[in-house]
């Protein structure tokens, strides 16, 4: 009996990973809960006329399915990722694994917009605690020797989930209804818990309490200004859009004096005092924005100016994930022996020059002459991605791996949001050639980027 208690009880987490034979099964847990998440968020944009015409609702309405998931996701992530680091990363993980796939039931038997609304948040808010935390246990599952490898491969299982997810969509689609697309996850989802809670590892828990008005205060923050930011790009009205990002900025302002003595601030300012970290966490807002930029704008750009069909469109739209899926832990084991600004700079050097290809296309070009620049997008990004997630985390001491984790997520979904705004913005200057001057932006953000990963270079190296 005494034995029992004294497993039940949290134990210290291994030196420097886990043994190789409970490695692979919890990278197992890991990959499919984040590759569910991650599948749930491109499946979702592909249903959405069959959920309007379904539920009776306008496509303004129906938007709101993928808004209301979004804006909970990056809401919650930096209280989540704070919380995390007090009560255990394994404990958020699973809660969130456990929240995203009742709320999966939730959505598949919604019977109206409302009903399936709500159950979008739920599901948004389970897909947090599922990232808030991901890079955190990552960092605890690999040694550190290994620790590029382990992100490479969990970037590979991302990549994946979003080259599969619109053919996947389609293909239940096809074969019965919307649910279904939801329903989908429940068995993915009770077959990630049932092996996360026998193989993820216990991690190390902060002494202090949880701030829960930090907590509000981060979410509020967040939520307005990604609520402002998408309100800009649906070209709302200029005083909401500004009400909504200027009370978002106060609110930030408010957080970071109440946690200026704090020895874990919700908003991470601590780490940013890292050279090392706020130029790898700035740097990856910039390989997100150049990512939504492209993947609202290539789809424009195909139909409206090179006149390719819908079904052409997808596929010149998988080369970049996929080659991405390829790369990702080719440079995490690179990251291993290399510096991650080196490596992170040439991948956005050659993320700049793809967009730039894709800019200047011809007129009437063949399928090769793009998929090819689309190849070249995705080794740039592929090769970024893994190096700078290994900076990211291993910049931050091990007691700040939530929030270090929190910021990855955040800074993942922010420049996504940035560059979908910014792209928007360019069709209301430029009308359907806007497509191209986004493109052209993108390339301007990764020369950006590039400079700030290659000044890693002068940065001494530390320890954590």
């Amino acid at each position: 009996m005494l034995q029992e208690v004294k497993i039940a009880k949290p134990a210290s987490p291994p030196m420097d990973g886990l043994p190789p034979e409970s490695r692979i099964w919890a990278v197992v847990a890991i990959s499919v809960a984040v590759g569910m998440a991650s599948l749930d968020t491109a499946i979702a944009n592909i249903a959405l006329p069959t959920i309007a015409a379904d539920l009776k609702v306008s496509p303004a309405d129906v938007v709101w399915v993928v808004n209301a998931y979004q804006i909970a996701l990056v809401a919650t992530l930096l209280p989540l990722g704070a919380l995390g680091e007090i009560v255990g990363h394994r404990r958020i993980y699973l809660g969130g694994l456990l929240l995203f796939t009742i709320a999966s039931l939730g959505c598949a038997c919604a019977w109206s917009l409302p009903t399936l609304l709500i159950a979008r948040v739920l599901q948004g808010l389970g897909a947090s605690g599922l990232m808030a935390v991901n890079s955190a246990l990552i960092r605890f599952v690999y040694p550190s020797r290994l620790l590029g490898r382990g992100f490479g491969y969990n970037a590979m299982a991302v990549s994946t989930a979003f080259t599969l997810g619109p053919t996947i969509a389609s293909g239940i689609l096809s074969l019965g209804t919307w649910p279904w697309l939801f329903a989908v996850n429940i068995p993915f989802g009770l077959l990630a818990m049932a092996i996360g809670m026998r193989t993820l590892p216990l991690t190390p828990r902060a002494e202090h309490g949880f701030d829960f008005l930090g907590a509000i205060l981060a979410s509020l923050c967040l939520g307005l200004v990604i609520l402002g930011v998408g309100s800009a790009a649906h070209r709302a009205e200029l005083g909401l859009v500004s009400a909504e990002l200027v009370l978002g900025l106060v609110l930030g302002i408010v957080l970071i004096r109440r946690h200026a003595d704090h020895p874990a601030p919700m908003l991470p300012i601590d780490l940013f005092r890292r050279p090392m970290f706020a130029l790898s966490a700035v740097t990856s807002v910039c390989s997100f924005a150049i990512q939504g930029i492209a993947f609202v704008s290539l789809p424009f750009y195909f139909e409206d100016i090179l006149l390719r069909s819908q079904v052409e469109t997808g596929f010149f739209m998988t080369p970049w994930p996929l080659v991405v899926a390829i790369m990702a832990p080719v440079a995490g084991r690179l990251s291993d022996r290399y510096p991650v600004g080196l490596l992170g700079g040439v991948g956005l050097v050659l993320l700049g020059i793809g967009m730039t290809l894709l800019a200047t296309l011809p007129t009437s070009p063949s399928i090769l002459n793009i998929v090819w620049r689309m190849a070249i997008c995705g080794l740039g990004f592929g090769f970024f991605q893994t190096p700078n997630l290994r900076a990211i985390m291993s910049s931050a001491p091990p007691g700040r791996s939530g929030g270090a984790s929190g910021i990855v997520a955040t800074a993942r979904l922010t420049g996504q949001t940035i560059g979908a705004a910014l792209t928007a913005f360019c069709f209301v200057l430029a009308g359907r050639e806007g497509a191209t001057y986004a493109l052209a932006l993108g390339a301007g953000f990764a020369a950006v980027g590039s400079v700030m990963s290659f000044l890693r270079l002068t940065i001494p190296a530390t320890k954590p």
